[in-house]
């Protein structure tokens, strides 16, 4: 009986994972569109958009590592902690943020998707080479069904005259790195959350990567950051509650109880989520093969939400 109990009890610490991962994947996919949306609606540069981001952010992140951090329960930071937390979390939501935001200034949202979530299999390898863990067949499956569906899912969007632009091999370039920087953060995140906290590591991880963008902005930029159009203020608000706060612990909670590697995979339900979007506010076409690779994306995730 007690066995019985305990199974359940795990079986539903890794649903409520499955559907945090989920929702914060969805929530995280806004963000591209968001930023498209502010590219093309006003003049607005990748560093101040950026800026922007992380200052209507940061609040909430403070106000929670202060409150993670006056608990009785808490247990205070190591300085390789400290090093790690600020580390990983400037890799994550700064330099990754930063590729993204210049990289989606010369291609379109669907590309930068395609390339950006290669981070789950690189997320594996880098877990496998440096954790020495194992991956499952169960994984790889998961893993080879969502590549294929993103493949069938884009194939239609990648206009190969496009390739002739002088910046989109640049653009598409730094997206790859964002994917590497961005894989990176979650294998680290996964070494640390079970140590310090998900709502700590989150909370101070995303203050670092805040400070670390407002002095990039401040150091690069002789600009005024309120003076811009309502249109920029609007989506930076936006962008920083439901594309950042919201997913970002979502993420961060479904990473303690499943793991990054499961995180990860579930992960790729957020080029479903940015097809769906840009249909509907950047006017982009949805094809036969995009719903076909949305489905096989969709079995892959589900393999992976149904455990055992």
């Amino acid at each position: 009986m007690q066995q019985t109990l305990l199974k359940e009890k795990a079986y539903g610490n890794f649903l409520t994972g499955f559907i945090f991962c989920f929702i914060g994947a969805v929530c995280f996919s806004t963000k591209a569109v968001v930023v498209k949306l502010a590219y093309r609606d006003t003049q607005i540069d990748a560093v101040t958009l950026l800026a922007l981001r992380m200052i209507f952010s940061l609040p909430f992140f403070m106000v929670s590592a202060a409150v993670s951090s006056s608990k009785s329960t808490n247990v205070k930071f190591t300085g390789k902690q400290w090093m790690g937390v600020a580390l990983i979390g400037m890799l994550g939501y700064y330099v990754s943020s930063y590729l993204d935001f210049v990289g989606l200034q010369f291609i379109s949202a669907g590309m930068e998707r395609l390339i950006l979530f290669i981070y789950p299999t690189l997320v594996l390898l880098i877990t496998a080479s440096v954790f020495r863990s194992i991956i499952k067949r169960k994984q790889w499956a998961a893993v080879a069904i969502t590549y294929a569906g993103l493949l069938i899912a884009f194939w239609s969007e990648v206009d190969f005259n496009v390739a002739q632009h002088d910046n989109f091999y640049w653009g598409a370039f730094l997206i790859f790195l964002c994917a590497i920087t961005y894989a990176v953060y979650i294998v680290g995140s996964g070494q640390l959350i079970p140590a310090v906290g998900a709502t700590k590591f989150n909370s101070y991880a995303m203050s670092f990567a805040c400070v670390a963008v407002l002095l990039h902005y401040f150091f690069t930029t002789k600009g005024s950051l309120f003076d811009l159009p309502r249109e920029v203020y609007t989506y930076s608000i936006f962008m920083a509650i439901v594309g950042t706060v919201v997913p970002s612990y979502m993420v961060t909670a479904g990473i303690k109880r499943i793991g990054s590697d499961n995180a990860a995979i579930i992960g790729s339900v957020g080029p479903v989520s940015t097809i769906i979007q840009a249909y509907f506010f950047l006017g982009e076409p949805v094809h036969a093969f995009q719903l076909t690779g949305t489905a096989l994306i969709l079995v892959g995730v589900l393999m992976i939400g149904k455990k055992g």
